[in-house]
């Protein structure tokens, strides 16, 4: 995995290596030289070439400085402009108007709040201009701690990182202010870090292979989901758990009716007890209860609805069951009312995982998540004790133990109805084959995320079960 840090913690490794015996000034070279680099493979080359380099104050502009000497000594015409100086707009608009390409080095990752002044205007002018910006380190106007967007702010085409990811590269909008991330190594070490972007190899290792000797009740999932009109959610949810290696899924609904409906495919369907208008009843818990212990993972809300009696089920359900418990959806709902059962669940040292939107977060926690995705989903772990997987635009995955996972992979195409519950059953195929809750939500995260990538425009949620396996064979490839 890719560390991912905090501003004051790049800060602080800067600081560490210049106390090892690194110059700061050393470090500003590298990479303002990188920085030049990289604008001129994005610009083809230097002849010919004219670039406007936008400095603010600070080492930030200092590695704007240097790239803009680098380039010059390339051979590109290179004009400067620094905000301490004030920036003379008649005379910059029209070095703008010729420029092929852009620097933009006027603020760094420990930006936050909203440009003003000339650093506004200037990332209003980038933006007329139509040229390409190269971002260092980050776009200015881009809060580096939460890729949170105040105002105006630059819009790169690329953004040269130095040593470790931030949040901002991360999470929206800042992750799409910055356009294409390139990764540069200036010899600062980070070390290991509790947050980490999630990579191709490390989903591939953590899966592995399935064993010679297994059999198809080595990995079975319990699916339970379903209310009048929505039996969709859990067959999505059991289809994908399938399609992620569960070798055995039984799909509970209420209702011999509802049941008879969803059957006829590999996923296997039970009906459970009902109430009058198609609602999971409160004697379907003990059903489940009954039947759950031969099952590796229970997924547990897609679909269920928020009748009475079936929150009355699920708290009995979450609060009893053994096996580790996946809670979407409806579910959630259900303990957004009374949290009991997670805590019981907690003392018992029993494994959940929680899948969020930011509408079931708000419900859970009683306010929004708020730009700081990080602190968010610390804070609904530390209310249930679950792994919690907060799902939007840059998915967080966080553990009771404090290891958090960023999810990179995924666009737009995830916003469709379904597609949650696909993920959920990928987490509990993934849970069933062997994998620590946290080790299988941040694969499953991954692979839903690259297997939506794959599908592209257009995706319906139901695309995606048959997505996973060719997904699921080339994430050795990188």
């Amino acid at each position: 995995m890719q560390p991912v840090v905090t501003p004051e913690e790049m800060a602080a490794a800067d600081a560490a290596t210049i106390a090892a015996g690194t110059p700061q000034a050393v470090l500003m070279e590298r990479a303002g030289r990188a920085v030049a680099r990289a604008t001129l493979r994005r610009l083809g080359g230097a002849y010919g070439r004219r670039t406007v380099v936008v400095c603010g104050k600070g080492s930030n502009g200092g590695d704007g400085l240097v790239s803009a000497r680098a380039l010059r000594r390339a051979g590109a015409r290179v004009a400067v402009f620094r905000l301490a100086d004030g920036v003379d707009r008649e005379d910059a608009q029209r070095e703008f108007d010729r420029a092929d390409g852009f620097v933009d080095a006027m603020y760094g990752t420990g930006f936050h709040g909203e440009l003003d002044g000339d650093a506004a205007w200037v990332a209003s002018a980038f933006d007329r201009s139509g040229a390409p910006v190269i971002a260092v380190d980050i776009p200015s106007g881009v809060d580096g701690a939460t890729g949170a967007v105040q105002g105006a702010a630059v819009q790169a085409a690329l953004t040269v990182v130095f040593a470790a990811h931030k949040p901002a590269h991360c999470f929206e909008p800042g992750r799409s202010h910055c356009g294409t991330v390139e990764l540069v190594d200036i010899g600062v070490d980070v070390g290991p870090r509790t947050v980490n972007l999630i990579e191709s190899h490390d989903v591939a290792r953590s899966l592995g292979r399935p064993k010679a000797d297994a059999h198809k009740w080595n990995a079975a999932v319990m699916v339970v989901g379903g209310s009048a009109g929505m039996t969709g959610a859990p067959q999505l949810a059991t289809r994908a758990a399938l399609r992620a290696g569960a070798g055995m899924t039984w799909c509970y609904v209420p209702g011999k009716e509802a049941a008879a409906r969803a059957s006829g495919t590999e996923g296997i369907s039970r009906a459970l007890p009902a109430t009058a208008d198609g609602a999971l009843a409160l004697e379907a818990a003990k059903d489940v209860l009954d039947a759950v212990g031969r099952f590796g993972a229970l997924v547990i809300g897609p679909g269920l609805g928020t009748a009475d009696a079936t929150v009355a089920a699920v708290h009995e359900i979450v609060r009893n069951v053994a096996v580790p418990v996946l809670v979407d959806a409806d579910g959630l709902n259900a303990l957004a009312q009374d949290s009991s059962p997670l805590e019981d669940r907690r003392r018992r040292g029993l494994a959940t995982v929680l899948t969020p939107h930011g509408g079931e977060y708000k419900r859970l926690m009683g306010h929004p998540v708020g730009d700081d995705r990080l602190a968010a989903a610390r804070a609904l772990v530390d209310r249930t004790g679950a792994v919690v997987v907060l799902k939007g635009p840059g998915t967080v995955i966080a553990a009771p133990d404090g290891r958090i996972a960023i999810n990179p992979t995924g666009g737009p195409e995830l916003a469709t109805a379904g597609t949650g519950d696909v993920l959920s059953g990928i987490v509990g195929a993934f849970i069933a084959r062997g994998l620590e809750p946290f080790a299988a939500a941040a694969a499953a995260v991954f692979v839903h995320g690259r297997a939506a990538d794959r599908v592209g425009p257009g995706m319906l949620a139901s695309d995606l079960p048959d997505a996973l396996p060719p997904t699921l064979a080339t994430l050795g490839d990188g």
